[in-house]
């Protein structure tokens, strides 16, 4: 092995080489093609002890990955409010529940087929239900679909996997003390006792949120500064209430963003903290790596392989059975579904409790992290790529939806699709509103169109015509009133992967192609070398809201001066 042990005489030195070595297999991995996540996990394991070993000073890179997990979990709380929860609470608990009993049952059928006895079928099977919260949001985020229905969903039944992960490692804590102590009691009075400091801090949280939250956000924004640290440490210390008290860091950091989300202030908050979320979140992909030990492999390649497969494929079955029975679309049920394609950084945990107590032997540790290596590495690039794999898979996902999806349809207002608008406008964020406030000035008559029901039903309350939708749903395209539309305008909120086959706006583009719409068609972009791409896919106008903006300002500036 390489002698690196000059970098070992200083921790600034250790968290150096981390960063050197994390953007360089960043970049390859950019040249490559390949997704951030996938490169800082290969990073966590060339950093880790079964190659260059450059960690040592493990407890300061888990120091930054708690953090960096609250403040993750903090953000995707801001998004969240109460009426959602009480909306997708049904489905986000029946479809955590069932995903997590039916994993178990099959999971363990598969152990005792592969010869494992009864006890490590059992923790295997256990294992394989958890899934990774911190991951799937990353890419969610990532993919600006946190939002959309399938990820709110996503978000609620991830969750409720996370109270599951705790209770039952609590269970097999508390099996373990009560083995030492004779104490058969001790699981059922630890369990009791977390959930009473559960109610007691919901109830608090409630409390701040009725008459705390807003006041007090009031003064606090008055500088920009002290909003960041006050948030930050909002979210680290409902984070560490949460593990403190039992329920996880996670639950806590949600709590604290949850707690936030009814004020005018958590656009600002998110906006703001999103750099820094990104840089935290790289020590804990890089922890992950770190974690999974190679050598313990052995001779697992043919069992973890199938369990692989197993978690890759059949999780998101379920999920889809589950949610095609709920009266959700096929759609919505593989989008959401592929968020389970893969096991947690909870499994290692999970297993390595029941290898220290002695269930398991070390061959079971060694075949969870060969099916979670498999499993997070694949299921990156299933999400990344999830619209595309779904125009493939289409044709045969029919079973999984009901002839009448009844429950989506809370979230697709009614809408008369016999009457005519002159533009359907995809996106209702700053610039969209924008837009249709002008076009509806002069009279046009504007469907609005957003995958964000908050987005959809504050735009209704002001009285306009707005509908939930997707713009890489072909299906949805088909249903809209396209015959007397003279333009459909896109713009929807952008990131900054290029054009890709999952960008919104060349699926939208596709689709009005496909139904032969007669209109115009207008994107927006950020960026000018996008413009002649845009044309050549059929765009017909290319919108630059900065360019446009600033040229429409030099006219107005012409225009007083003479």
């Amino acid at each position: 092995m390489l002698d690196l042990g000059f970098i070992h005489l200083s921790p600034f030195y250790e968290l150096t080489s981390l960063l050197v070595l994390a953007a360089t297999v960043g970049f390859l991995g950019l040249l490559l093609r390949q997704p951030m996540i996938v490169s800082f996990i290969a990073a966590g394991i060339l950093a880790g002890p079964s190659a260059l070993g450059i960690v040592q000073a493990g407890d300061n890179i888990k120091l930054l990955a708690e953090l960096g997990v609250a403040v993750l979990l903090f953000l995707v709380g801001l998004k969240l409010d109460l009426n959602l929860i009480r909306t997708l609470g049904v489905v986000s608990l029946a479809t955590g529940l069932g995903q997590v009993l039916f994993t178990s049952i099959v999971g363990f059928a598969i152990g005792m087929a592969l010869g494992l006895d009864t006890v490590t079928s059992l923790y295997v099977a256990v294992a394989l239900t958890f899934s990774s919260t911190i991951i799937i949001v990353k890419l969610l985020s990532d993919k600006r679909e946190v939002d959309s229905l399938h990820g709110r969903i996503a978000v609620g039944f991830l969750i409720v996997q996370d109270l599951v992960v705790v209770l039952a490692m609590m269970a097999l804590s508390a099996f373990g003390l009560g083995a030492q102590t004779a104490d058969g009691n001790g699981a059922l009075m630890q369990i009791a006792t977390v959930m009473m400091y559960g109610i007691a801090m919901l109830v608090l949280i409630g409390i701040f949120i009725r008459f705390l939250a807003t006041p007090l956000m009031g003064r606090i924004a008055r500088s920009p500064e002290l909003m960041i640290i006050f948030a930050i440490s909002w979210a680290a210390l409902l984070a560490a209430l949460g593990s403190y008290f039992g329920f996880s860091k996670e639950l806590g950091g949600l709590l604290a963003g949850v707690s936030l989300a009814s004020t005018p202030f958590r656009e600002s908050i998110v906006a703001r903290l999103s750099s820094l979320r990104d840089f935290l979140l790289l020590f804990f992909f890089i922890a992950l790596g770190t974690q999974l030990d190679l050598s313990l492999l052995g001779a697992q390649i043919v069992p973890a392989l199938i369990f692989s497969l197993f978690v890759l494929i059949g999780n998101p079955l379920i999920v889809m059975a589950i949610m095609g029975y709920m009266g959700y679309r096929k759609r919505t049920g593989f989008l959401a579904g592929l968020t389970v394609a893969q096991i947690s950084e909870f499994s290692l945990i999970f297993i390595a409790m029941g290898l220290s107590l002695g269930h398991v032997s070390t061959d079971a540790l060694g075949l969870v992290t060969l099916v979670g290596l498999i499993t997070i590495a694949l299921s990156v690039y299933m999400i990344t790529y999830s619209h595309t794999l779904y125009r493939w898979l289409e044709p045969a996902l029919s079973l999984f939806e009901r002839k009448v999806p009844y429950r989506e349809e809370i979230f697709e207002q009614q809408q008369n699709t016999e009457q005519p608008y002159d533009v359907i406008l995809f996106g209702i964020g700053r610039f969209g509103a924008a837009i249709a406030d002008h076009l509806r000035k002069d009279n046009f008559r504007v469907l609005a169109i957003d995958f964000n029901p908050d987005e959809v039903r504050a735009w209704q309350r002001r009285g306009f015509d707005a509908v939930y939708g997707d713009a890489c749903d072909q299906d949805f395209i088909a249903s809209l009133p396209l015959e007397n539309a003279k333009w459909v305008i896109a713009a929807m909120p952008q990131h900054d992967l290029g054009l890709t086959h999952e960008d919104p706006r060349l699926a939208l583009i596709a689709g009005l192609k496909t139904r032969n719409f007669s209109g115009k068609i207008a994107v927006s972009t950020h960026h000018p070398r996008d413009v002649a791409a845009l044309k050549k896919k059929g765009a017909d106008l290319v919108l630059l809201p900065f360019y446009d903006a600033s040229e429409k300002a030099v006219e107005k500036i012409k225009t007083y001066s003479e």
